[in-house]
């Protein structure tokens, strides 16, 4: 095959990416384009990271190779990574298409749609009637409760983030309630995939968190089972998808808790790390040690 196919290909792989994600900002780990597939028993990568000219060409699984290691200096240290736009972490709700247009138009404020989480927000909200079925009442709780916590639209709509926010809440006091995280007599970072919350323990009680995050899509699962902070680097910049991580803390090969300039509340997951809001992950960075210890379990919904 030429260089000129090759290239061809590449390009035609990426529109077809961007054409099927939404536009989320600059994020710490974008999804990649995807190769076609070749000969052989498993996918090619280069033998060692390219130079600066010559960028990775393919998805490579970034969660196996962990970055370069190394001693940052004072000056590097003492640079502060930049803060987040405004607005970068609101709260938008997924909702259908066609609600979306007409939220737009501002033909609809209360929507008469049943959404995918319809039960267990009308169970939250301890509803008389706990039937899954969208009524014009459940809409007007549910709005109440979306406009509370600033989500939009507040159309009542009982979407994902709507109901992770209620999980969210619901984990306030007693995170570890079910006692799914080990408890010890030091330090254990939590990460809980199934309600994507993170959070510190030592012993029973919580000493950072909970707090919102992202993990890893399907195809690249954070990885469940113990795990330790092995590097810490305030300002990582990722050298294969050529966007910034800041406060990242590397726990598991090329994963690593950080911060995203973008919202964590979206369908795909990201590359195996543990996204974060910039205030969160410059708090942990100050809980978390070189050393400590990463506790990982559940799954991500929609995977």
């Amino acid at each position: 095959m030429t260089s000129r196919q090759m290239t061809f290909r590449g390009v035609a792989a990426l529109l077809a990416v961007l054409t099927v994600l939404p536009t989320e900002g600059a994020l710490a780990d974008p999804a990649p384009p995807v190769p076609a597939p070749g000969p052989g028993s498993g996918q090619l990568v280069p033998g060692v990271p390219p130079g600066p000219n010559q960028p990775w060409s393919i998805d490579t699984p970034d969660q196996v190779l962990p970055p370069q290691v190394y001693e940052p200096g004072a000056e590097e240290e003492a640079s502060e990574p930049a803060d987040a736009a405004a607005g970068t972490y609101d709260l938008i709700e997924y909702v259908p298409l066609s609600e979306a247009a007409a939220v737009a138009k501002a033909e609809v404020s209360c929507t008469k749609l049943t959404g995918p989480y319809q039960k267990q927000v009308e169970r939250w909200l301890k509803r008389k009637k706990v039937d899954g079925k969208q009524s014009r009442a459940d809409c007007l709780a549910i709005r109440a409760f979306q406009v509370k916590y600033r989500i939009k639209p507040a159309i009542g709509f009982a979407g994902p983030v709507t109901w992770v926010r209620m999980q969210q809440l619901s984990a306030r006091k007693q995170p570890n309630a079910a006692g799914k995280c080990p408890e010890r007599t030091y330090k254990v970072a939590c990460v809980d995939l199934s309600r994507q919350l993170t959070w510190v323990q030592k012993g029973k009680k919580a000493v950072f968190g909970p707090v919102p995050m992202r993990s890893g899509r399907r195809q690249y699962p954070t990885r469940a089972g113990w795990h330790k902070v092995y590097w810490k680097h305030k300002n990582h910049w990722s050298t294969l998808y050529h966007q910034p991580m800041p406060y990242s803390q590397f726990f598991s090969g090329g994963q690593a808790f950080h911060a995203v300039y973008g919202s964590l509340y979206t369908q795909i997951g990201s590359m195996g790390c543990v996204n974060l809001r910039l205030a969160d992950a410059r708090a942990l960075w100050g809980v978390l040690k070189k050393g400590d210890r990463v506790f990982v379990w559940g799954r991500r919904p929609g995977t």
